[in-house]
Order: structure tokens, then C-alpha cells, then sequence
């Protein structure tokens, strides 16, 4: 297995494909970073060569934040939204919808599981 990023990359699959499975490369960012590195984007990675892998290691790692280091970024912004008190951070903290999608149906991957209320019951009839 080709180790890139401190991920291993499966054996198998194209290398356009392959490299999806770093955080923060992309479709697109993937054939930047072949093209790049001058390696056939639809060569699999158990065909790659110790030279190739060499120059998209040096690839990525000049031009691109990624895995550890990007998620510690992402962090550390919500973390600032949530600080100064803005809207979006309150939806962070709140674990709700953060860019204006709607609550009263749906929501549920953000809002977890349903919580049930129980309901005011009538005053029965004398």
C-alpha cells in the first residue's frame, strides 16, 4: 500500500480515485495533484513506482492543507464563531442547522434522535 499523508491508499484503485481517501483532496484536487506530479491519473496505485509517489507526497505536501492539520483548522474556526457569539456559532453550539436550513421537519442528522413531549391532555367532562 502506498502511504501518502499518513494514509494508506488502496492498492487497487485508480490514482485519481485513490487519493480522494485523503481528507481534504477532492475530485478536482486529485488531478491537480497528478498532473502535478506528472503520474498517469488512471494508472492504479500498485502500479505507481517509489519516484512517483515521492513527487505526490512532495506535491501535497507544498501545496495542500490536509487530514490532521485541516481538521485542526476547521476546528479552531468554529471554535472562534462560537466565541465572539455569532449566529452561526450559536447554531454550532446548539448542534443545529448552521446555513439556514429549516427545523421544524427534517434536521434530524443535526438534532439527533426524536425527543417526545408529552402533549396537555383535555379536563375530562363533568
Amino acid at each position: 500500500m502506498a502511504r501518502v499523508a499518513g494514509v494508506d491508499l488502496p492498492r487497487n484503485k485508480p490514482g485519481f480515485i485513490a487519493l480522494r481517501y485523503i481528507y481534504g483532496i477532492g475530485r478536482s484536487n486529485a488531478w491537480d495533484v497528478l498532473s502535478q506530479a506528472q503520474v498517469d491519473p488512471r494508472k492504479r496505485v500498485s502500479e505507481w513506482t517509489e519516484e512517483e509517489i515521492g513527487r505526490i507526497r512532495s506535491v501535497i505536501e507544498q501545496g495542500y492543507t490536509v487530514e490532521g492539520q485541516l481538521r485542526a483548522e476547521v476546528q479552531m474556526n468554529i471554535r472562534r464563531l462560537i466565541e465572539i457569539g455569532s449566529y452561526r456559532g450559536m447554531r454550532h453550539k446548539l448542534g443545529l442547522p448552521v446555513r439556514g436550513q429549516r427545523t421544524r421537519t427534517n434536521a434530524r442528522t443535526r438534532k439527533g434522535k426524536r425527543k417526545t413531549v408529552a402533549g396537555k391532555k383535555k379536563a375530562p367532562k363533568k
